[in-house]
């Protein structure tokens, strides 16, 4: 196996060289971060063994969120955040797709893009739940981008984790769908979203570039049944917190190839892809997102504005959240050498940062 950190050292600098003023400052943060991650670069810690008493320097993390080797704890976290939002009602994940002729203006406006769809994939649910026929509710959404496919490529698409009920206008009832078998109609939600996406489009020089048949050919909403809730959350948390290709998929990097692993959607086994260094690079580094951009949103009454809403279904469905779990304590290192426990002897800081002259 070989880490994210060894390719970028090695590639990086051809990288460098031959896209220069083209890269986007998103992505030179999310290379640097990278390769500093737990290096002398962060500063750490410093322990101590406690029977053989060896120093041994612990590095800090950068926590960037392109960075295959942090996320994990937060990933954690997150998913017990999730869990003590479910409600006691079948959910369903709902998925919202793009057709391929939209992505170049996507890649290409990734900000207003990507807004775009979190918003209007979300709008598009509350438009159709709200009709009497299928609801005549309001929903509760959390909605999670996610722009790679299996190898790589462009695929931006939303997961919409929904429960199947809502709360009536005029909040004095909790609805649930007049049918346990269906939800909400995938070629309604599919039309609807195709349409409020073109007309929510802003006014761009380049927004004609976007292929007219892009919006007369059929988009995809998948609707599924997500039973309690708690296998969706957990599965969205690999999109939250971890990046796009771990290390662990990475097999060789020599000879300005690159080869790694992925797992097939049609049949679900492992395959393996080779890339040239430069390809493989252009292609990790288009799933880094904007600075400061949240891929996670809440909408309807889970939205971070509707508390009251939020009381008002716990006490019509009575239901009391469960209590957090409390996280195990994290038991301290252990020596490489004697393998006892080391104590926390002090800390380093990280080294004053250079300037080019």
């Amino acid at each position: 196996m070989v880490s994210l950190a060894e390719v970028l050292r090695q590639y990086w600098p051809q990288y460098e060289r031959q896209f220069g003023s083209a890269i986007l400052p998103s992505h030179r943060r999310a290379v640097q971060a990278i390769l500093n991650c737990r290096t002398s670069a962060l500063g750490g810690q410093v322990f101590r063994c406690v029977d053989c008493r060896k120093d041994h320097f612990v590095y800090h993390s950068c926590n960037h969120r392109a960075c295959p080797q942090c996320g994990q704890t937060h990933a954690a976290d997150w998913v017990e955040q999730q869990r003590l939002k479910l409600l006691p009602v079948p959910y369903y994940l709902i998925t919202f797709t793009v057709p391929e002729g939209l992505r170049q203006w996507l890649r290409s406006h990734q900000k207003q893009g990507y807004a775009l769809l979190l918003r209007q994939s979300a709008a598009t649910l509350q438009d159709v739940a709200v009709r009497p026929k299928y609801l005549g509710a309001e929903l509760g959404i959390l909605s999670v981008l996610h722009t790679w496919g299996r190898q790589l490529q462009f695929h931006p698409h939303v997961h919409c984790v929904v429960p199947a009920g809502g709360l009536r206008p005029d909040g004095l009832r909790w609805c649930r769908p007049p049918s346990p078998e269906f939800f909400l109609p995938q070629k309604l939600l599919a039309a609807r979203f195709r349409n409020r996406l073109k007309a929510a489009l802003p006014p761009m020089p380049d927004s004609n570039t976007i292929p007219s048949f892009v919006w007369r050919q059929p988009w995809v909403v998948d609707v599924q049944p997500a039973g309690s809730g708690q296998t969706a959350i957990k599965y969205l948390a690999a999109y939250v917190y971890h990046t796009a290709l771990g290390s662990q998929r990475i097999l060789s990097a020599h000879n300005n190839q690159l080869t790694f692993k992925y797992k097939d959607s049609a049949d679900q086994q492992w395959r393996v892809l080779q890339l040239c260094a430069t390809e493989f690079l252009r292609r990790f580094l288009q799933h880094v997102l904007p600075k400061g951009f949240q891929r996670v949103r809440y909408f309807g009454w889970l939205s971070p504005a509707a508390k009251s809403r939020w009381q008002r279904i716990l006490a019509l469905l009575d239901w009391k959240a469960p209590l957090a779990q409390v996280p195990p304590a994290t038991p301290p290192p252990t020596c490489l050498g004697c393998h006892k426990p080391m104590t926390l002897v002090g800390h380093f800081a990280r080294p004053p940062p250079r300037f080019k002259t």
